[in-house]
């Protein structure tokens, strides 16, 4: 049984014709003999791949190249991290059936998705506060998804601008993650920007009205945000400067200061970088130290419900999606919301321990959903391999996030772009050898259920 896709405000549409941007060509060798040709004639001359390929070997090598915190903060999830090992352990109770003796030579990794022929059903998933792991962030995120095709989801909580990433990015697709902030006039500016800066579609996360019990993160009692860390959309941003100077001019009650410290200090200095402007004015200055307040006053809304979807589509054109649904009963709801799109997700089991892990959730929502809308897999994936059992099983694309992370801790920019070819050209691969020549042949007859 092959599955059939119809989606909603996938294209444009023209003088009746739908138009279809195509990011990146697709040649008949494919990007997984490419890059084994890359990595094997380099090899002649004594290189090896900057990063580990293999998944394992990639977070391991980015353990011990991050410090303590870093590590905790991408690497950790919610309670005992029940929800990031069933995130993996779901893939392992799909095996793939390959088939043989059919012309294979020539493949076609790419999809369309709202108006884009993508070179792979692939997006870098948004990840926050970056410069934890690497000085460049998410600009050289930006670069390497630029150079491959690839979309990247812009992070809300980002510690570049969407401008400053757009500005790296020329006409290479991308996307805005937005968080829904107790001020809707802060939310209104976000999503303005993002369609200024040329994104394709907003996600809305729904699963982070609140902050998941994270115990490595609290063993080491360190929240990036509340250092200036991973706040560069709101410190960019007319509306929420606008408010921590009103936050600064309105001043209140002083609290007693404890005895100051290294780490304070410390402390002090990164809230003072957080800030645009002067370095040496900023130590002065009351903005820096009140930005990370009043981001920490307004970060979230737990109080947000299925009625607040309307006002954000009465604010924006883009596609909407919506980011964390696990419940069949949520997916029907948010097409007659008139959402466009979904992304199962758990979070990367950062926010419910014991939840439903996204792949076991997937059936049930595509279910509900019935091919009138796209919709992505995010958490636990981690290779080629994984992306083609996500998308057989019926996801258009899917969201890549921790790996590229480890990738960018250990080589920057090349790093990132590496763990892209690598799981785009394993995927190419996984594609032909079992008998395929495009991802539309695709479906759950290529799987068979093992556990």
């Amino acid at each position: 049984m092959r599955r059939v896709r119809r989606f909603l405000r996938i294209g444009s549409v023209v003088g009746g014709e739908r138009r279809v941007t195509t990011v990146t060509g697709v040649d008949g060798a494919g990007a997984g003999r490419r890059r084994q040709n890359e990595v094997y004639r380099a090899g002649v001359y004594g290189h090896s791949p900057r990063v580990p390929v293999a998944a394992r070997r990639l977070q391991e090598a980015a353990r011990k190249a991050l410090n303590a915190r870093a590590y905790a903060y991408v690497a950790g999830g919610a309670g005992d991290e029940v929800t990031q090992r069933a995130n993996r352990a779901a893939f392992d109770r799909w095996a793939v059936v390959p088939r043989v003796l059919r012309d294979v030579s020539s493949r076609d990794t790419s999809v369309e998705l709202f108006g884009r022929r993508l070179p792979a059903p692939l997006l870098l998933g948004p990840v926050g506060a970056l410069e934890l792991v690497n000085d460049e962030a998410d600009l050289a995120v930006a670069r390497a998804a630029a150079s491959t095709g690839v979309p990247m989801v812009f992070s809300n909580q980002a510690s570049y601008s969407m401008e400053d990433c757009a500005a790296v990015m020329g006409d290479a697709p991308r996307w805005f993650q937005l968080y829904w902030s107790t001020s809707d006039e802060l939310v209104e500016s976000l999503v303005g920007r993002a369609e200024a800066a040329g994104c394709d579609a907003v996600v809305v996360t729904l699963d982070t009205t609140m902050l998941g019990w994270r115990p490595r993160d609290l063993d080491l009692g360190h929240l990036p945000f509340a250092l200036g860390k991973g706040i560069a959309q709101y410190t960019s941003d007319p509306v929420f400067r606008r408010l921590v100077e009103e936050k600064v001019a309105a001043g209140g009650p002083k609290e007693p200061q404890p005895r100051p410290t290294p780490a304070a200090v410390r402390a002090l200095v990164s809230m003072a970088r957080a800030w645009p402007g002067s370095f040496r004015d900023n130590l002065r200055s009351p903005l820096p130290r009140a930005a990370v307040e009043t981001f920490l006053g307004i970060y979230s809304r737990p109080s947000i419900t299925w009625d607040d979807l309307a006002w954000l589509r009465s604010k924006t054109r883009l596609p909407i999606l919506l980011k964390g649904v696990l419940h069949p009963d949520d997916a029907r709801r948010a097409l007659d919301e008139g959402v466009d799109g979904l992304v199962v997700s758990t979070h990367g089991g950062r926010q419910v321990d014991r939840s439903i892990s996204a792949l076991d959730a997937l059936p049930e929502v595509l279910g509900a959903v019935a091919g009138r809308a796209p919709v992505l897999l995010d958490s636990g994936i981690r290779s080629g391999a994984d992306v083609f059992t996500a998308v057989a099983l019926g996801a258009t694309a899917v969201l890549l996030g921790r790996p590229f992370a480890w990738g960018l801790a250990l080589a920057g920019e090349e790093g990132v772009r590496q763990v892209i070819s690598d799981v785009v050209g394993e995927f190419d691969l996984t594609l032909g050898l079992t008998g395929h020549t495009a991802v539309d042949q695709l479906s759950p007859d290529v799987l068979r259920r093992v556990g």
